[in-house]
């Protein structure tokens, strides 16, 4: 079905030549091994790989991308573009838990090639190769957070594999970030409901279905595989996904719809999506609702609203800091201004676009109720997390995340993953066989950080918080050597404060408290 659609939309296909911006003879080589693939790339030899070089990471709005292959043309995609919709410099701090010490890296030369994925129709899918001259013959693919860059991952996750010796790719899903607009856009999205600026996201225009995200995830890897060939002369002795948010999501499909890709996931706080069961279109209404009244109690979390919004999934809040102009702010107030009710828009605009987003008010909102009604229900199944795992995969979360809060994201997932294998597989451990013999039940664990956080950058704010970067490269390297070497997985748990992943764990399962002072 995947692969149908993906043929339908012409990803598989070679549609516009490659012009290829290359310096030196290997990247010629790469380019013209790779092909048609890719267009408009450029190549470079590359001294250092890592975020020490300043060429690594592009420039926030460094290209003027061509006018898309669509008939009739995207209104709102036209060259050049606009500030916010291709942020690279800023993509890369998202995610990240800090600046990294570049201090601490050694130098890896190697070839780095930026490019478009030819076919797109939307002209904005883009892809990120890069290529260490020292490889273990190993390939990491990442997905990207949010509608970020295919530089989104960068600090998190570059650095630290292509220290390694492994190649790297990542890609866009399919699509740009966003522009200014203003309140007479019908796409349009305000930053919070005390805001009068208005944002239009690139994926909720036409031929920008949420389904795309998996898609691209399978496209970056058959790509970067035929790049990693062109350059090494074989392809990669094992490949693994690793993402955050909404490139966990991704990640969740690669294992899931791709096992011939992927040997295996590192799934970052990732992006529930069901239809029938909480998701994002059922939460955030109850805390776009309630925290108006909290903030006016005070901040009081004996409060109705306080309470309403915890029992909607969300961790408990963190008061007070104060902000340079003296007016306080909490954990939730820093979700509330940027993310509550701007992520509800986007999904909605995309997944329910016949609501009336701000005369009915996402306070407002009432998905059961929808579905009965419209297609909401049809549109999240369509690119739902399905739990079929075939691959290893490791979910990492925080407990204090008040976007995706654990317990109606990570912990639902798991308790799919578990639905699913006990379905195909029966229970047993993860050496449990196949009736046939010749399958193992795929390893999956769930390990939850206590304190952490869906934005590492808000410990600054409340140094209580943890930071969940650290513990998602040390699983990474855990699934490695389960998948390569066959060393049992750290049992699914809790890392306490200031702990650390372990074999034998003291908090083997959840976390007690969503919250450890």
């Amino acid at each position: 079905m995947l692969e149908r659609w993906f043929r339908c939309i012409g990803l598989i296909t070679t549609l516009v030549p490659l012009a290829a911006f290359a310096h030196g003879s290997r990247c010629d080589e790469v380019l013209s091994r790779i092909g048609d693939r890719l267009v408009d790339a450029r190549c470079v030899e590359s001294p250092d790989l890592t975020t020490a070089n300043a060429n690594t990471t592009l420039p926030n709005n460094a290209f003027t991308p061509p006018q898309p292959v669509l008939t009739p043309p995207l209104p709102s995609y036209t060259p050049p573009l606009p500030a916010f919709a291709f942020t690279p410099q800023t993509d890369r701090t998202v995610i990240a838990s800090g600046t990294p010490d570049t201090s601490k890296y050694r130098k890896v030369p190697g070839i780095q090639i930026e490019a478009r994925i030819a076919g797109d129709p939307t002209g904005q899918a883009r892809f990120l190769l890069r290529l260490p001259d020292d490889w273990n013959g190993r390939l990491v693919v990442a997905g990207a957070s949010g509608t970020r860059s295919e530089f989104n991952g960068d600090w998190a996750w570059s650095d630290y594999v292509v220290q390694k010796g492994y190649a790297y790719a990542s890609q866009n899903k399919g699509v740009l970030n966003f522009y200014l607009t203003t309140a007479a856009d019908p796409l349009g999205c305000r930053l919070n409901p005390d805001s009068t600026t208005y944002v239009h996201f690139y994926d909720v225009d036409p031929g920008q279905p949420f389904i795309r995200w998996g898609i691209f995830m399978g496209e970056a890897a058959r790509i970067a595989k035929k790049g990693v060939h062109a350059r090494y002369g074989h392809h990669p002795r094992f490949t693994y996904a690793v993402g955050t948010s909404n490139g966990g999501y991704q990640v969740r499909r690669a294992v899931e719809a791709y096992p011939d890709l992927f040997d295996g996931g590192i799934d970052w706080e990732g992006t529930f999506v069901d239809d029938d069961r909480p998701n994002l279109l059922t939460d955030l209404p109850a805390a776009v609702l309630n925290w108006p009244a909290y903030a006016a109690s005070g901040f009081d979390p004996n409060s109705a609203a306080a309470k309403n919004i915890e029992m909607a999934g969300y961790p408990p809040d963190l008061c007070c800091t104060t902000t340079a102009t003296g007016a306080k702010t909490t954990l939730w107030g820093l979700y509330s201004a940027s993310y509550w009710e701007l992520t509800w828009c986007q999904w909605q605009k995309r997944l329910d676009p016949t609501y009336d987003t701000y005369g009915q008010g996402a306070a407002n909102y009432h998905y059961y109720e929808r579905a009965a009604h419209t297609d909401v229900s049809a549109q999240l199944e369509s690119f739902e997390t399905t739990g079929r795992i075939q691959r290893p995969l490791i979910t990492i979360a925080g407990t204090m995340d008040a976007l995706l809060p654990i317990n109606h994201h990570a912990r639902a997932y798991a308790r799919k993953v578990e639905e699913r294998l006990e379905d195909a597989w029966g229970w047993g451990d993860d050496d449990r066989h196949h009736e046939d013999g010749d399958h193992r039940r795929p390893a999956y664990r769930l390990y939850e950080v206590q304190n952490g956080n869906h934005i590492e950058t808000y410990r600054t704010n409340f140094p209580t918080l943890e930071f969940i970067e650290p513990h998602a490269q040390a699983a990474f390297d855990a699934l490695v050597n389960h998948v390569e070497h066959g060393t049992p997985l750290p049992p699914s748990q809790c890392i306490p404060r200031g702990g650390a992943l372990s074999a034998s764990p003291s908090q083997p399962g959840h976390c007690a408290r969503l919250y450890e002072p």
